[in-house]
């Protein structure tokens, strides 16, 4: 298949537009995860089960029926605003954004102490733009979209262990337009600009134990693979015009072609535990992100791109990002008879960008994230839930910067809601 791949987007957005977790990843993918900050690996029943913990499918008490979870995650992004030290002129906001987002997960019946699954979600993404400002030259519009199909399987070995493990397929589909990005020439008038868009599909896989030492206690361990995009593609679309003052010349230089970058998806690490009293259970969960794969960016084209646009669009860029660290925990309590359950969580997470490297692609920073939700059990076949969950991102300052930026970034939140039903079959 012909890729036509936004090389700048997909490199940019790939480490960089998520609402909820650092860089770009958004773990909330059910209404479970949701409601519970995603602190759902080692208490993860039903069918999403199937994506945030394949070993536990096989301890799942229901055996016998095919279980599905439909969801639609809606996600509002707000504005953020960036103020600057030096000129009120180079103040910014960035654009709301807005997102309608599926999800479909599957377990079958059980077989022999084996279970199948199969996950279809979007974990990473979304969408940033900065128009009609100075932040338009290096974002004036990116969109990543990223599809996850994720078929599993799981064993139970023993009555109090259990493995699982899956292969990730990941598609993903991206834009970037960045227009009118000034040179810093003394009297020279001058813009660079760049527009790309495409597509990629690339695998990794994912892998989880289960262990249950005694009675209501279950704990667990989760990993996801770090996938490296090596994304190429024919569309790149690079620009410099420029007015020289003193002589009144004018420079151009264009560029359409191909362009080739290998960006690293980050592999994660989560280590989770879920205690169970009666009707409350309890689960603490952390999460270790290797966000520090991704040194550089560095972008290749064809010999005809010209020496002026290869070092402003292909010198390497450092990002040098850090490994972070979550840190979850989420409380579900069952009431009427195991009719209704409510559900409570919270989560502290870290961002990986150092202020040398952060840009207008992900000015990310430290997060708390709050969450509630329900489930309601209509008869034996449906269920039916819904989630909240606010993310709070901390105001940042910025000096020290490769991108000239030296100012703040603040009011940058995001809000989930998930809707779903849940049935069995």
């Amino acid at each position: 298949m012909t890729k036509r791949i936004s090389i700048l987007a997909l490199a940019m957005t790939i480490c960089g537009s998520s609402a909820f977790a650092s860089g770009w990843r958004i773990p909330e993918q059910s209404v479970n995860s949701t409601a519970l900050s995603a602190a759902y690996v080692a208490n993860a029943s039903g069918a999403d089960a199937s994506y945030f913990n394949p070993a536990n499918m096989v301890f799942d008490p229901e055996k016998v029926n095919y279980q599905v979870e439909l969801a639609l995650n809606y996600i509002h992004l707000t504005e953020i605003e960036y103020e600057d030290n030096r000129s009120a002129t180079l103040d910014a906001e960035s654009e709301k954004e807005n997102f309608f987002i599926p999800v479909f997960h599957l377990v079958s019946p059980e077989y022999n102490n084996l279970r199948f699954g199969v996950s279809l979600t979007t974990p990473a993404g979304l969408s940033k733009r900065w128009e009609g400002s100075w932040a338009s030259g290096f974002a004036e519009e990116f969109t990543l979209e990223v599809f996850e199909l994720n078929p599993t399987m799981a064993y139970k070995v023993t009555d109090w262990f259990s493995v699982g493990g899956g292969v990730r397929a990941i598609y993903s589909r991206g834009k970037v337009t960045s227009s009118n990005l000034p040179l810093t020439i003394p009297g020279v008038n001058g813009y660079y600009s760049r527009k790309l868009n495409g597509d990629s599909i690339d695998f990794g896989y994912n892998l989880a134990v289960t262990v249950k030492p005694v009675d209501n206690l279950t704990t667990a361990i989760t990993w996801r693979s770090r996938v490296d995009l090596d994304l190429d593609g024919d569309n790149a679309r690079l620009s410099y015009q420029a007015s020289d003052f003193g002589t009144g010349t004018t420079t151009s230089h264009t560029y359409q072609g191909h362009g080739d970058v290998s960006v690293p998806v980050p592999a994660v690490l989560t280590v989770a535990a879920a205690y169970t009293f009666t009707a409350t259970t309890v689960e603490i969960g952390w999460d270790r992100t290797f966000w520090s794969d991704y040194e550089n960016l560095d972008f290749n084209y064809d010999s005809s791109v010209s020496p002026l646009l290869e070092t402003v669009f292909g010198t390497p860029r450092a990002k040098d990002f850090d490994d972070t660290d979550a840190f979850r925990i989420g409380l579900s309590q069952k009431m009427m008879n195991d009719k209704l359950t409510l559900m409570f969580g919270f989560a502290i997470d870290e961002n990986p960008v150092p202020e040398k490297t952060l840009s207008f692609e992900l000015p990310d920073s430290d997060a708390k994230i709050y969450s509630c939700g329900f489930k309601y059990k209509l008869d034996e076949t449906y269920e039916v839930g819904m989630a909240f969950l606010y993310d709070q991102k901390d105001e940042r300052k910025v000096a020290n910067n490769d991108s000239s930026i030296e100012g703040e970034f603040s009011n940058a939140s995001a809000y989930m809601v998930t809707t779903g039903m849940m049935m069995k079959f």
